[in-house]
């Protein structure tokens, strides 16, 4: 937790000093009211005092207990600013760092757990801070001051005293060593709970159709229960707490006016008003050191969790990232919009096997690349290998003549229009969706309407209530597959990249939108390279070069004609999916 303090700023750290000092204000006007409620005891126990001087002693009573208010207010305001900024900084931090891990990393903590981190375990530091802050100042330095103001007063008073706080401090260590390990279980069935929510709302068609709204109600009652479970065992064993510091409160009391009784019943007949002053004064700095205590127990109460909520976000924080960012900002000029592979092998970290293995390959400027294979052959694993989604375990990818690793990753995405195999669209526009990110090229109305057009986008924007101002909802769920396909190709269109990546980008939709697409798409990019994964034989056909994957390895690169003569595995996929005379005709 010490090291998320680190995101704490100058200006946080000065009015945490304001804090302290107002803090220690506050406790100092708390402990100096006995001092007057015990000065009025000894008035009215006294024969010839004057009523002014007790209204004297309450009025100074009045105002200690109004500055003590006014201190309280004034640190709670600046400690909820504290705590706010510093949430906001970490949230901020976390979710960059999020955007800086590659696939890998992010595979390490699940989609639901990250969410979890960054929302639920902020909010638990944040509301550490927000009252423990104030406590961790308060009780500690209430008790020290306390304690000195009693020490000379009684033994008898002082060891009742000790007693009363081994008590609590005992109670806090068993509670803590029995709670402690539940937090960390707590986070976890969070996390769980967010999944299976999560999966539950994606997938909710699926569940409706196949009659399988009881078995996630089973598996989210499930983990409801447990996590219930372990809420109230948690819950149960803190409510130990409260009757335990109260019942040691009372008893402390009842203890120190026993003792008082006989003190005074043993004092000279001069002494026993100053006695039962000092009783008044002790049983009430008594209560101050039992409640400072009782304010810890708080602190101990939120502790455990945003210890634990601080661990999981540095472990997140801490991840170090595999895949570095480069320096080089510039290709080779004699080799723009060229991708070469060179012995490229790549397997998953912790994976035995290869996924690809000896893939070596060149595409030139303004040539179209397709890449076909059966299910699981590496298509779009080597694919995600070039804008380094991952990075190769062996070989090398160079992008105009220069290895892909080396780039800055920015200047890489620049020159890279890439379509994903699930069309991912955002809660906004369709021109905002198709303007979307910055690669350093200015995408006027005239761009945004020739990519609409030439990824037959047209037809159906228009039939919107606000043709390219209309807005899609969250994942695209207000258009169809194809149309957000079609919406994700404008997306790299509008782009104007050196090299396009389209990861079987083409699948939703029908025949005639596939071939008039990739025509218009042909003669728009003719400058620009393009590389296709597909699953038809009809995408990619007219491709200047087809590389054929099976099992992760290369059996074949040529065109179309070549293939069916030379490849086999390339034969096989045609002949499921075309006769031979289309074939032929092709």
């Amino acid at each position: 937790m010490i090291k998320l303090f680190k995101n704490l700023k100058k200006i946080d750290l000065f009015y945490i000093v304001i804090a302290f000092i107002l803090i220690v204000g506050q406790v100092f006007l708390d402990l100096k009211m006995p001092d007057y409620m015990s000065e009025i005891t000894k008035l009215v126990q006294t024969e010839g005092s004057l009523m002014k001087d007790i209204l004297a002693n309450g009025g100074y009573m009045l105002l200690c207990a109004f500055g003590s208010l006014v201190c309280a207010i004034i640190t709670g305001y600046i400690i909820a600013n504290i705590s706010a900024r510093f949430s906001k900084n970490v949230r901020k931090k976390l979710f960059n760092k999020v955007l800086d891990l590659s696939t890998t990393e992010i595979n390490d903590f699940s989609t639901s757990s990250l969410i979890t981190r960054t929302t639920n375990d902020i909010t638990q530091l944040q509301m550490f801070i927000a009252m423990g802050l104030q406590l961790l100042i308060k009780s500690p330095l209430t008790a020290i001051w306390a304690v000195t103001k009693i020490l000379n007063k009684s033994w008898e008073w002082s060891s009742l005293t000790l007693i009363a706080v081994v008590i609590i401090l005992t109670t806090i260590s068993i509670l803590l060593s029995i709670v402690l390990p539940k937090f960390k279980i707590i986070q976890k069935l969070i996390d769980k709970i967010n999944n299976i929510t999560r999966e539950n709302l994606n997938g909710i068609r699926v569940i409706r159709a196949f009659n399988a709204e009881k078995y996630q109600e089973k598996k989210f009652e499930e983990t409801n229960e447990n996590l219930t479970k372990t809420l109230l065992f948690n819950q149960k064993a803190f409510a130990i707490m409260q009757p335990v510091m109260y019942l040691v409160m009372y008893f402390l009391t009842l203890s120190i006016y026993i003792v008082g009784i006989v003190l005074i019943k043993n004092s000279l007949m001069a002494d026993k008003i100053s006695v039962f002053g000092d009783m008044i004064v002790f049983s009430s700095y008594a209560m101050q050191v039992i409640m400072s205590f009782l304010m810890l127990a708080m602190i101990f109460m939120m502790l455990p969790r945003a210890n634990v909520s601080a661990s999981r976000i540095n472990e997140v924080i801490d991840k170090d990232i595999t895949i570095k960012n480069g320096k080089l900002k510039e290709g080779n000029l004699d080799k723009v919009g060229t991708v070469e592979f060179k012995n490229v092998y790549f397997k998953y970290p912790d994976a035995e096997e290869y996924i690809l293995e000896d893939i070596s390959f060149k595409v030139e400027r303004g040539e179209t690349v397709a890449f076909i294979g059966s299910t699981g052959s590496g298509k779009s694993t080597l694919i995600n290998l070039i804008p380094r989604f991952y990075d190769v375990t062996s070989g090398e990818i160079l992008v105009d003549g220069v290895n892909v690793k080396d780039y800055d990753m920015q200047y890489l995405y620049n020159k890279l229009g890439y379509v994903p195999q699930k069309a991912i669209l955002f809660n906004n526009s369709v021109k905002e969706n198709i303007i979307y990110g910055d690669n350093g090229k200015e995408k006027t109305n005239e761009v945004i309407k020739k990519a609409i057009e030439i990824s037959q986008s047209k037809e159906f924007v228009e039939k919107m209530e606000n043709n390219e101002d209309s807005m899609i909802s969250q994942r695209g769920t207000n258009v169809s597959g194809g149309q957000k396909q079609r919406l994700a190709i404008a997306r790299a269109i509008a782009r104007e990249p050196e090299i396009y990546i389209f990861d079987d980008s083409f699948s939703a939709l029908d025949y005639k939108t596939d071939s008039k697409l990739r025509h218009e798409l042909k003669k728009y990019t003719k400058d620009a390279t393009s590389l296709i994964v597909a699953q038809r034989i009809g995408t990619i056909m007219n491709a200047d070069k087809i590389i054929v994957l099976d099992k992760g390895k290369c059996v074949g690169i040529g065109k179309h004609k070549e293939l069916l003569k030379t490849c086999e595995v390339y034969k096989q996929i045609a002949l499921s999916q075309l006769s031979k005379e289309e074939l032929e005709d092709a």
